[in-house]
């Protein structure tokens, strides 16, 4: 949803502001001088702003203030002064001009937490993130004494698809594993890359009868990806469920990375199940 409105046009949003600005208006009128519509006044200001940046969101600002002035006439609003009416309108306008200038700055602090979160290449989840969702998965398991498995997936033969197409090939490869992992997992699960050619799955509520079912269908998905394209490359797999929570994060990844390694060292292209029961 909030995509879809990223991607609307600046004419979208000029209509959609200018419509609400006039509804707003028109129930102002209506409900008369007695309630006060002044938070509703902000909500296409900041619509607009925050998907179109702040050039609409001063227009939007104006239509506004010049909706509010109109309709504190036609709803007979009186003052002691003619000049307080005007007054209040400038006031008016600049507390929205104020709310125009901060929502982008808003919206560049967010997005920079989120790049900080995210893997620039493949757009998932990056070490950092992957860690603190961990943990919360750790607590919450230490909590409700749930199940939950991560599967720490390396790349076999990603370096010589780079030796031999070059860096751009093997990035387009990387997302291909994103897209085709992802279109396995449910909402609940997490993919992130840890760098390199290292990817780890977070699968909640999932024991390990769960995984051996779940894991190999990813793999399996993942393997026809590679067929398709002719790409050398296969997938080391290890997979920990962990039925006891009382373990740190990092010990966790590091026992499904032993897990991955050690399919490596017999033949890679498998996967290597365990459980940390305590």
């Amino acid at each position: 949803m909030f995509e879809y409105f990223e991607n609307r046009s600046s004419l979208f949003w000029i209509i959609t502001g200018s419509i609400f600005v006039v509804g707003v208006g028109v129930a102002d009128i209506v409900t008369g001088s007695e309630l006060a519509f002044s938070l509703f006044y902000l909500i296409p200001i900041v619509l607009v702003t925050w998907f179109s940046g702040r050039i609409l969101g001063f227009a939007i600002s104006v239509a506004s203030a010049v909706m509010w002035v109109i309709a504190d006439v036609l709803a007979g609003q009186s003052y002691s002064q003619p000049v307080i009416r005007y007054w209040n309108a400038v006031v008016r306008l600049g507390f929205f001009v104020v709310v125009t200038l901060l929502l982008p700055a808003l919206k560049a602090l967010e997005r920079e937490k989120d790049l900080a979160r995210t893997d620039h290449l493949t757009g998932v989840a990056n070490r950092r993130h992957f860690f603190e969702v961990a943990q919360a998965e750790l607590d919450r398991s230490q909590r409700y004494k749930r199940p939950f498995t991560i599967a720490y997936i390396d790349l076999d033969g990603f370096k010589s698809v780079n030796d031999q197409w070059g860096h751009s090939i093997g990035d387009k490869l990387l997302c291909a594993v994103v897209n085709r992992a992802k279109s396995q997992l449910r909402k609940t699960d997490i993919i992130a890359r840890l760098g390199g050619d290292e990817f780890i799955l977070l699968l909640p509520e999932t024991d390990q009868d769960t995984a051996q079912i779940a894991v190999p269908k990813i793999q399996n998905t993942l393997m026809d990806e590679m067929r398709q394209n002719d790409w050398p490359v296969t997938f080391s797999i290890g997979v920990l469920t962990c039925l006891e929570a009382q373990i740190t994060t990092d010990e966790l990844i590091k026992r499904a990375d032993s897990l991955m390694y050690l399919v490596k060292k017999n033949g890679k292209n498998a996967i290597s199940y365990a459980i940390y029961a305590g």
